[in-house]
């Protein structure tokens, strides 16, 4: 062969040290390098120079790491006749030829003259060619041909996710693929569907470049995916029985899954990396952030470049590269001109996202939609939906009650196969529960009703650790609480006219925030609470920070704040039997409603419901709240008065049978330590318990995030609303449910349930502290009642309690009326159905 058409000359130990830039020369430029060894002589030449190496098995082949480590032995044979095929992964990429051999420039045409393009081979016309200068590779169609079928099928990695790996039909070697979703959109879950996908079922090499979360987040995120479990729990480092022996199976798969999460992460430092992965499959890169951070090399005006990187990266190595961007702005897009483009977008039901696939030549090819499991890290795909549209047009709600999908969550282990302990009939219905909520099966989760009423009744032998209490917990509350609907249904009653939410007979009901809920209320709004708030708490002398920025979202207090925080008492007398049975209302809708029976020891009398008025927002006239930030101030000796915030705190003893455990449900969810976190309403509910002897002493605090405590935040949006409700209970009719929704939302506002919708605020321990408030004056004014000798039969949510008493005599301690914190009292004989209240 003809010196002339070789780019370079190197001795081999040279060779060895440079052989990936080499290959990559070969791969990439069509570039031939002449090696010698002592006599023996050969070239290291891209695959055009002998086609049948692509195919497999047709020669001996090497990966690249075992062949620098034996590139003595490799030369020897080459040079000898014997082609060796170096692969990256099991991609051949380039090949060792002997010099002297007709084959190095093979011609599928026979009869190709001197000047010619030899079939596979380089532009040979001396007359058009410079000496000095690398001649252009080209390839025949025949070629080409024969390299495609020989290769077999792609059998690139995937996402794990049926509808969208037929969309896309899997991630293509070679090309890049870009997921674009704005910020908290859920992009980079699907960066981790793919690792998980391709490193730990299919125990192909995967390197995950994090450029936005930390290697503990990648791990915790692929926990909670995998087994199902928290992962705002498990940011706190609070892992189950069942979870912790998952993390240890994870430790021998480890090697499959390599993180680099260095501060300085380019896009050249992992094109630098990964032709030193061995058997590299897949390379994600988490994430591209469009807005400019001097911290991040993958952000702002850098962009397009990185991608540019990327994209070479990915036809350098023939290896998918999967990068995920916070942004779906269109110009943006388009510069970074990848191969491949996922676009996620929300849809009308909050329940799924669309994922358009795009491809640069021909637009759109696709689409699938996904089913976000946010709390589990994970989107999950939605296959046919869950629930219909309504004929209104609006989106269904959700199937089943919170109480049930608490139930299915809780089971989880059990009915994986991970724990045993349960009876099969047990797991079998627990099973048959999770499975209808995930399939969005209405009719059975409505025919499992009788059978999981039968399982939550019965007593379970569970063990006594973390996932045996959490069980025992939600079978105790799907029996007794007074919030659980009926299988099936969705919590909510139907909507008002002319509004999108479900207003239940209840002041303090909670509502479902629609698209739209974080905008100010048209000027003739019966009652414009979301304007009110916001001036309220704008008003405050102290500065308050509304929102808290979304990348601090993760860290600090806020993974530590949870719905359980509330303090709720969803407690039924232990005398007493509590019964959910069903009920059909006027308008033909099934529910269940409780039933209480009441023995015979209690003596005579009836059942007394009491109906708290506007629980929420009358324990807004004085909420003990932090405006500004929260400060890790660590275990405290004694509560500071002058400081608000959350406490982790031992659960105090309470051996009263008559009344509730002052902290409510909050209790039900201990970490392994037997501690739970409360807000300062609760802390000061305990201080005055411990005061008047109802407590022995004040549990130790091990643990704190406070600010500067305010209790008159809220104070002005109470007083506006206290006075619009004299008015609009009088006037009844649509003007004073709609005034009981705008309520409702506001409220809600403080801390939406779906990271997706919009809000003015973004507080959890505002939200929490305002609920925690309401539940303690809920649960002392009962106090009061039962030590002033009434006896309590139920207490639930914030506002509905149940007294044994004479006929038509509510206690003392409550004041009948319709103003904030009166109440409406109710007399039914014993076993009659409770009415209304909860549906």
């Amino acid at each position: 062969m003809s010196q002339s058409h070789e780019d370079a000359a190197m001795n081999a130990t040279e060779a060895r040290t440079e052989l990936f830039s080499l290959v990559k020369r070969a791969e990439l430029e069509g570039r031939t390098t002449l090696i010698h060894k002592h006599r023996e002589r050969v070239l290291l030449a891209p695959l055009d120079r002998l086609p049948a190496a692509r195919k497999a098995d047709a020669f001996p082949s090497h990966a690249l790491s075992a062949a620098q480590k034996d590139f003595g032995d490799l030369i020897t044979l080459a040079a000898q006749g014997q082609p060796q095929v170096l692969r990256r992964s099991r991609t051949p990429v380039a090949v060792l030829l002997p010099v002297d051999t007709p084959s190095s420039a093979p011609s599928s045409d026979t009869t190709a003259h001197a000047g010619a393009v030899p079939a596979g081979g380089a532009v040979n016309s001396q007359g058009t060619q410079d000496r000095g200068s690398a001649p252009r590779r080209l390839a025949t169609l025949g070629d080409t041909i024969g390299s495609v079928l020989s290769s077999g099928p792609v059998g690139g990695p995937t996402f794990g996710l049926p509808g969208l790996d037929a969309a896309t039909g899997g991630l293509q070697p070679g090309l890049l693929t870009l997921v674009a979703a704005p910020p908290a959109g859920g992009g980079s879950l699907l960066g981790l569907a793919a690792a998980r996908k391709t490193g730990l079922i299919d125990s192909r090499k995967v390197l995950y470049a994090a450029s936005g979360p930390n290697r503990a987040d990648i791990f915790r995120r692929i926990l909670a995916a995998e087994t199902g479990g928290d992962y705002p729990r498990l940011k706190q480092g609070r892992l189950t029985e069942h979870e912790q022996q998952f993390a240890e199976q994870l430790r021998q798969k480890a090697s499959v899954l390599l993180i680099d999460d260095g501060s300085d992460l380019t896009a050249e430092a992992i094109a630098e990396t990964a032709p030193h992965v061995e058997d590299l499959a897949l390379v994600v890169v988490d994430r591209l952030q469009a807005a400019h951070n001097a911290r991040l090399p993958l952000s702002g005006d850098l962009l397009p470049n990185a991608s540019q990187v990327l994209a070479s990266l990915a036809r350098t190595l023939h290896v998918p590269v999967l990068a995920i961007v916070d942004s779906a702005d269109p110009t943006l897009l388009d510069l970074l001109d990848a191969d491949v483009m996922l676009t996620l977008a929300p849809t009308q039901d909050p329940s799924k996202v669309q994922v358009t696939v795009s491809e640069r030549d021909f637009g759109a090819i696709g689409s699938a939609y996904l089913r976000p499991d946010l709390l589990h890290a994970r989107f999950l795909d939605a296959g046919t939906p869950a629930v219909g549209r309504t004929d209104s047009g609006e989106p269904a709600r959700g199937l089943g009650s919170a109480m049930e999908r608490e139930l299915a969550e809780a089971a989880l282990p059990y009915t994986s196969g991970a724990r045993q302990g349960l009876p099969a009939s047990v797991t079998h219905v627990l099973a048959a529960l999770r499975t209808a909520l995930a399939n969005g099966d209405e009719e059975a989760l409505d025919e499992l009703g009788p059978s999981l009423a039968e399982t939550a009744a019965a007593p379970q032998q569970l063990p006594n650790d973390a996932e045996g209490r959490r069980l025992a917990a939600a079978l105790n509350a799907y029996t007794t609480a007074g919030t659980t609907g009926a299988p099936g249904q969705p919590t909510a009653t139907g909507p008002a006219a002319g509004s999108g939410h479900v207003p239940d007979d209840e002041d303090d009901a909670e509502v479902e925030l629609q698209p739209g809920d974080e905008e100010d209320e048209p000027e003739d709004a019966p009652f414009p609470a979301l304007k009110l708030l916001k001036d309220a708490v704008g008003r405050s002398k102290m500065h308050p920070i509304r929102v808290i920025r979304l990348e601090e979202r993760e860290s600090g207090p806020w993974p530590l704040i949870s719905e359980h925080m509330d303090g709720e008492p969803r407690w039924v007398h232990p005398d007493v039997t509590s019964t959910r049975v069903p009920f059909i209302r006027e308008n033909g809708k099934r529910v269940r409603r409780d039933q209480l029976d009441v023995p015979d020891s209690f003596g005579d009398g009836v059942l007394c419901l009491i109906d708290r008025n506007g629980s929420y927002p009358s324990a807004c006239s004085a909420v003990p709240l932090a405006p500004n930030r929260l400060l890790h101030t660590g275990p405290l000796e004694a509560f500071d008065k002058a400081s608000a915030g959350i406490y982790l705190i031992d659960i105090p003893e309470w051996n009263r049978t008559d009344m509730p455990h002052p902290l409510g449900r909050i209790i039900d969810r201990p970490d392994e330590q037997g501690r739970v976190w409360v807000t300062t309403p609760h802390i000061k509910q305990l201080m005055k318990l411990v005061r008047e002897d109802h407590l022995a002493a004040m549990p130790a605090i091990h643990d704190s995030w406070t600010g500067k405590a305010n209790e008159s935040l809220f104070k002005p949006f109470y007083e506006a609303a206290r006075k619009a409700r004299i008015e609009l209970v009088q006037t009844g009719g649509e003007p004073y449910k709609e005034y009981k929704t705008r309520l409702s939302i506001a409220l809600r506002l403080l801390w939406p349930k779906r990271k997706e919708q919009k809000s003015p605020f973004w507080r959890p321990d505002w939200r929490m502290s305002m609920v925690a408030e309401a539940s303690v004056r809920h649960w002392t004014v009962a106090f009061k009642a039962v030590q002033e000798g009434h006896t309590l039969i139920a207490l639930r949510n914030v506002d509905a309690a149940v007294f044994w008493t004479p006929a038509a005599t509510p206690p003392a301690t409550y004041r009948i009326g319709t103003g904030f914190g009166e109440v409406k009292a109710k007399f039914i004989q014993p076993g009659e159905i409770i009415p209304e209240g909860d549906d």
